[in-house]
């Protein structure tokens, strides 16, 4: 059990990531309130032992009930996307930006000690290589989600500085798990699991030489936990390892159909040649410690979205 904390609210916690916090801060002995509107994430997807509030973080009735009584912040609460961030930046930027500034006007800072956002690699300028890019790494976003993130990082410094509450900015890199909903844009391992699944070649945008830094779910929630007893700051959470596109395509293909072929298409506008994460100063002040490779974990991702195609909800 946290030696401070006592109630958290995680936003969007229905979601993929969120889903998997609450069930983390539940069985460290924390209360847990949930807000979520489900547009994306799923009401059974919440363990049953937290308090969930239907509704939305744009709204100020909905953000203020689900408050009551919390006094650590877990924002998770996002339109997640960077190439479909272009077609829907008003709601994307609104979602996102607009959210948080609701989330922030309605806390109290007398009573909330603890403001952890869950922001994203996407707020990085490009990288010209492979290497593991630091927190210091130039903040030039390629596309509207990563802007949105990034002025949340800043809004939230400045008005939880002001207010003397502790601030944490996570920029989570390409996370991926079992559970992880398909869609076009969003997870570049279920969008090529899925098509490999369905029979589909998977598309690789650009010469698949563009590097990610994959890394599982679980790591991500055990470094947003670790929050509640370390040091405020600004932290990347990925795993410090490249893959190359082709080399996950490459991977994928063998565990699911060898006879298929990957297909190449024009690259596309927002997309970061090179995303590898820098998990020094999360390593040296939340003691993050990421402990699941892509190759241990990949055949449990692969039989979850199997299974999902089967039931019809993947």
């Amino acid at each position: 059990m946290s030696a401070v904390f006592r109630h958290a609210l995680v936003t969007g916690g229905a979601g993929f990531i969120g889903s998997r916090l609450v069930r983390r801060l539940l069985d460290r002995g924390l209360e847990v309130s949930v807000l979520d509107n489900f547009s994306v994430g799923e009401r059974d997807a919440i363990d049953p032992r937290a308090q969930v509030h239907g509704g939305d973080v744009c709204s100020r009735a909905d953000t203020e009930r689900a408050l009551k009584g919390v006094d650590c912040v877990f924002h998770l609460a996002a339109k997640v996307s960077i190439r479909n961030s272009f077609e829907k930046f008003y709601d994307d930027v609104n979602t996102n930006l607009m959210g948080t500034m609701n989330l922030l006007r309605c806390l109290d800072p007398r009573v909330v000690r603890h403001f952890a956002l869950a922001s994203s690699m996407a707020v990085y300028a490009d990288s010209p290589s492979e290497a593991p890019i630091p927190e210091s790494h130039t903040q030039r976003p390629l596309a509207p989600y990563g802007a949105s993130k990034l002025a949340s990082e800043q809004i939230c410094s400045l008005i939880l500085g002001q207010a003397g509450i502790p601030f944490y900015a996570l920029r989570y890199f390409n996370t991926y798990g079992p559970g992880q909903k398909f869609t076009p844009y969003v997870g570049v391992i279920t969008i090529f699991t899925t098509r490999l699944l369905r029979g589909e070649p998977p598309v690789i945008f650009g010469d698949g030489e563009q590097a990610r830094d994959l890394v599982h779910v679980e790591d991500i929630v055990s470094g947003t936990a670790a929050t509640l007893n370390a040091p405020a700051g600004t932290y990347n959470l990925g795993t410090g390892r490249a893959t190359t596109v082709n080399q996950l395509a490459g991977l994928l293909i063998r565990r699911i159909d060898p006879s298929a072929m990957q297909v190449y298409a024009p690259a596309q506008a927002g997309e970061m040649r090179f995303a590898v994460a820098d998990i020094t100063a999360a390593a040296q002040k939340l003691g993050y410690r990421p402990e699941r490779s892509l190759e241990q974990e990949i055949g449990a991702v692969i039989e979850w979205i199997r299974l999902s195609l089967q039931v019809g909800v993947g």
